[in-house]
């Protein structure tokens, strides 16, 4: 079988994905948080701590999957980015697992997540022509304007880590974010389009988080092939945020997963503020990421 190997490390989350070349589809996925950005703000540092975490996660996914990590095509953005000591870390991984990791910068990020949910939005049936992408990364957050086959992108440099690291009241953060988006808003007025012509589209962990708990699915009940597609409007937002607030540790684990308890109300704050920013009401939800865009250029290359 024509098949790739993808890693994806993010500030937060590690993802690998088998995928089959010739059908264009996944074959086996694994998730797992390893939070390699736990400090980062205040250190400057990827911690030593957390790089043993992606090595025992690297090793343990390639059991589980049973794909040999010197073979896989790894990336990883904008915790290692911005990391003082990036090239120590990936030299200890590469010694330690024979992961072989390639830092991308922001506009690599964007056109290959734009890639895959190119592909996504085709096998959903849904129209790809004019969309603006959300991508909300722990370290970054991505920006693209697709206009059929052109597109601008902006990395903006927050995320759901940083902003969670960075800022300890709400009202600290609303000012960050109203900062933010102006700056969002000056990017897409450099362009002159009528955003209404544009579907608004978001992916990764947060979005796809809020579609799934809108679908009365929780954390160890994830299905991605219900959530693809997913309508999430503001009112899902603020359902979400209520419900954050009003329950207990125990129960937004259950839905959001280890891991990510800490950073879930930040990463809705930032959804909702790009909801602001592009004066759009509802968006499409799509699971399909930066490790899928890997693999398919992988496949292309091929």
């Amino acid at each position: 079988m024509n098949k790739v190997i993808s890693i994806d490390l993010g500030s937060n989350s590690f993802r690998v994905l088998v995928y089959d070349c010739l059908n264009h589809k996944a074959i086996s996925e694994f998730n797992q948080v390893v939070g390699m950005a736990d400090g980062l703000v205040d250190t400057g540092m990827i911690s030593k701590d957390a790089q043993e975490r992606v090595i025992n996660t690297i090793r343990y996914s390639s059991e589980k999957l049973n794909y040999n990590p010197k073979e896989a095509v790894c990336v990883t953005t904008a915790a290692m980015r911005m990391a003082n000591n990036s090239q120590e870390v990936l030299d200890n991984f590469y010694k330690q697992t024979g992961a072989k990791f390639k830092i991308v910068d922001g506009n690599e990020e964007a056109r290959l997540t734009l890639l895959a949910v190119k592909y996504a939005l085709k096998r959903e049936k849904l129209n790809s022509d004019k969309f603006i992408l959300l991508d909300i990364g722990g370290g970054s957050t991505e920006i693209i304007i697709n206009t059929k086959d052109e597109y601008q992108a902006h990395s903006f440099n927050f995320g759901i880590v940083t902003l969670t690291q960075k800022f300890n009241s709400y009202e600290l953060l609303q000012e960050e974010l109203n900062l933010r988006k102006n700056e969002i808003k000056n990017f897409l007025n450099t362009f002159q389009i009528n955003l209404e012509d544009y579907t608004f589209v978001a992916t990764a962990g947060t979005p796809t988080t809020i579609a799934a708990i809108k679908l009365g699915q929780d954390f160890f009940h994830y299905d991605k092939e219900q959530v693809n597609g997913t309508v999430v409007n503001l009112n899902d937002l603020n359902e979400c945020l209520e419900l954050f607030r009003t329950s207990s540790t125990k129960t937004i684990t259950k839905l959001v997963g280890s891991g990510r308890v800490e950073f879930i109300e930040v990463g809705v704050y930032i959804y909702k503020t790009i909801f602001e920013a592009l004066n759009k009401k509802e968006s499409i939800v799509l699971d399909d990421g930066l490790r899928e865009g890997v693999a398919i250029n992988q496949c292309l290359l091929k």
